[in-house]
């Protein structure tokens, strides 16, 4: 029986399985196919097909959405095909975006390349939608009632109806891991946690042949499992670059303009062109057209150009001043012809990731060249990067023990003395480092504090804002990934879900647009050189 309701922990303090270890388990249970739909999320859907692709397992992608007015209504939508991807990335940008977002509302337009799951009775009752709709049945006997209730719903309106096993944490021993993670969410404790607040301590990673078994009077609720996975067919391109297109006239191509910029640059670089600087740049034009980065060069030279014009202070540096063609552009100040630097540093055939530009800004400057992105190519194609905050050993044992209702003091003598490294050392610091020799963990409430502090190692705790990663794709952003709000919404900075890895796995062009304070000193001197 293929899971089709599975939250990772990429469902913020709520999920307790990493993407690896669910896909472990379905491979341990020779599953064919699994889904993963996280909450409000498809962060976690990079290293999960690929977790799923090296164990021989079709992924299904989608995302639970629940209703902001009530969490427990909801839907979940399931990818068809990349069109059925692209759907839920803006159904999920609307849902962390628009305060006025409800499902209702939502299930009133055409949800094409979908297929929707959903328990709810207030949103079954009310939905229009009959094509590739789902009553969901839930296999748990807290559902009894509910079910029977969804099942007449389901053949007074003629909808069909599968069964799922909601999974939110691996075993079911690891219920307690999800009490303390929903704890640290909703900053309570664990003794004070409601069960409106937490799921069925039997939503756990099963073994398909008991649900069968109790479900075998419903053979259509069994029988439509296999029915949607078998329509869930998208295959999420991965490492397939997606470049952003730079405006040229009709007659002219990105290779073309390229050249054009190219060689009037290397007549202001250089008095005397040789022949190894036309070959250099014969070769790395070369290059960059084959590989199809032609336009990411372009609009790499535009927006280093508007700053310039501008009377900006740029220095672009990274990799990047191994190349000829960057030099004359005027996006990297050093010459590689004459410090001997190699252009296959920076880019060549054999490199799976795409090149990387650094280009630094004096810090009062930054925020209006990031403006003029947006302007220049769109505020629908233009997105700041996330990165992910994770738990490290101090914070998961802070917020682990705050969960057990353990004092702020009492912690602190404790977290002061615990050393900078991952939380999966915890229990045996004392072991591993010498300044913790003296940290008795053995007695409780210590000894299960350490232990579940180490079971949230690197979980993610919260996305934030990439120092200066900004992304630029061809069509709308969330025709590739979806959007929400920094940590600060009040802030209004909008970033990806998924982060810079995962960006660059999916194949999207990211450019590093970096804020130096020592740029914004250095003008400052000048300016005041200058006044004097």
């Amino acid at each position: 029986m293929i899971p089709l309701h599975v939250h990772s922990n990429y469902t913020f303090l709520k999920g307790t399985i990493t993407v690896e270890k669910l896909v472990e388990q379905a491979a341990r249970y020779k599953l064919q196919s699994i889904a993963l739909t996280d909450t409000n999320s498809m962060q976690g859907i990079v290293p999960f097909v690929k977790a799923a692709r090296d164990k021989n397992i079709k992924p299904i992608i989608g995302c639970l959405i629940d209703d902001p007015k009530n969490e427990k209504d909801y839907i979940i939508t399931l990818a068809k095909n990349s069109k059925g991807y692209s759907n839920i990335c803006k159904i999920i940008t609307s849902r962390k975006l628009n305060d006025d977002f409800s499902i209702a509302q939502l299930l009133k337009e055409k949800l094409e390349n979908l297929i929707i799951i959903s328990p709810s009775l207030e949103i079954l009752r009310h939905i229009s939608v009959r094509e590739n709709l789902f009553v969901e049945l839930i296999a748990s006997k807290n559902e009894k009632n509910n079910n029977r209730k969804r099942f007449e719903l389901a053949k007074e309106k003629r909808i069909k109806y599968v069964v799922t096993n909601p999974v939110y944490f691996l075993n079911k021993n690891d219920f307690l891991l999800h009490k303390a993670v929903s704890a640290i969410r909703l900053r309570t404790t664990i003794d004070n946690i409601s069960d409106e607040n937490i799921v069925d301590d039997n939503f756990y990673f099963k073994d398909s042949l008991a649900i069968k078994k109790e479900w075998r009077n419903l053979p259509n609720a069994i029988k439509n499992i296999s029915s949607i996975a078998a329509e869930c067919n998208l295959d999420l391109k991965l490492n397939e670059y997606k470049f952003p297109v730079y405006s040229l006239p009709l007659n002219e191509t990105a290779d073309s303009k390229l050249w054009k910029e190219v060689d009037k640059g290397v007549k202001e670089k250089y008095k005397v062109i040789t022949n190894h600087i036309k070959e250099r740049l014969e070769m790395e034009l070369s290059v960059i057209s084959d590989m199809g980065f032609s336009n990411y060069f372009l609009i790499v030279w535009d927006i280093v150009n508007e700053a310039k014009n501008r009377g900006m202070m740029i220095i672009g540096r990274g990799s990047a001043a191994n190349s000829l063609v960057a030099y004359c552009l005027g996006v990297t100040q050093i010459d590689p012809i004459e410090h001997n630097l190699y252009f296959e540093r920076f880019l060549n055939k054999a490199r799976t990731s795409p090149p990387d530009f650094d280009i630094d800004f004096s810090w009062k400057e930054r925020d209006e060249i990031v403006k003029y992105i947006f302007e220049k190519y769109g505020y629908e194609n233009v997105a700041m990067i996330s990165t992910t905050v994770t738990f490290r050993a101090r914070s998961a044992f802070r917020e682990v023990a705050k969960a057990f209702g353990i004092t702020n003091e009492e912690i602190s003598k404790y977290s002061k003395r615990i050393p900078w490294t991952d939380a999966a050392n915890l229990p045996n610091l004392s072991k591993l480092f010498p300044e913790a020799k003296d940290l008795d963990f053995g007695k409780e409430p210590w000894k299960t504090i350490v232990v579940i502090a180490s079971q949230i190692a690197r979980f993610p705790r919260h996305l934030s804002i990439h120092p200066g990663g900004i992304v630029i794709t061809p069509t709308k952003v969330t025709d590739f990934v979806a959007l929400e709000y920094a940590k600060n919404k009040g802030l209004g900075l909008i970033i990806t879900q998924p982060d810079m890895y995962s960006i660059e796995e999916l194949g999207l062009i990211k450019i590093d647009i970096l804020s130096q304070r020592s740029l914004g000193v250095l003008r400052d001197s000048m300016e005041s050189i200058k006044g004097n």
